[in-house]
């Protein structure tokens, strides 16, 4: 019979220097959702309105494996000038990285960790639209990685731009 660390998959202890990434808290900092013109605006609409989301990440580290990374969803829906809501929420967690390569450390921090707060962020928001009177809105899944490289050459731009 094999021996089991007791947790019944008849294998031993994780080895220890495997890379890992635990969420140890979800929270919410900050979050408003506007219905400006209410009622008026929960009537039926001749076009279908503009939607506008910009996101932000943003991360601290809190310890030396410890960060704090944000997720700032900001938007708003209408129609020409008359807005029908507006929404900000700012979702953080705490995430302790270990055995991860210095090199790879901020890549994990600005894509892993975003792309794992984002689904709980869109349901916020989701949730909140819904509860203003109007048909939820479900955001489209984001491309982190593809946000993390547009920074990063922003970054390495204005960089080249200065040194100039």
């Amino acid at each position: 019979m094999a021996e089991t660390n007791g947790n019944g998959s008849g294998q031993g202890a994780p080895d220890q220097g495997q890379p890992s990434l635990h969420a140890l808290v979800q929270f919410t900092k900050d979050f408003s959702f506007e219905n400006p013109n209410a009622p008026r605006s929960l009537g039926p609409q001749e076009k279908a309105p503009n939607i506008s989301i910009q996101v932000n990440v943003n991360a601290k580290q809190l310890a030396e494996n410890d960060f704090e990374v944000n997720i700032l969803l900001e938007g708003s829906a209408g129609q020409d000038s008359d807005t029908l809501f507006k929404f900000e929420l700012d979702y953080a967690g705490v995430f302790r990285l270990t055995n991860i390569p210095p090199d790879n450390m901020h890549p994990v921090v600005m894509i892993e960790c975003p792309r794992l707060l984002f689904p709980f962020a869109r349901q916020i928001i989701a949730e909140a639209i819904r509860g203003g009177g109007f048909p939820p809105l479900y955001i489209d899944p984001i491309d982190f990685a593809a946000l993390y490289q547009s920074r990063m050459s922003d970054i390495a731009r204005a960089s080249g731009a200065a040194l100039s």
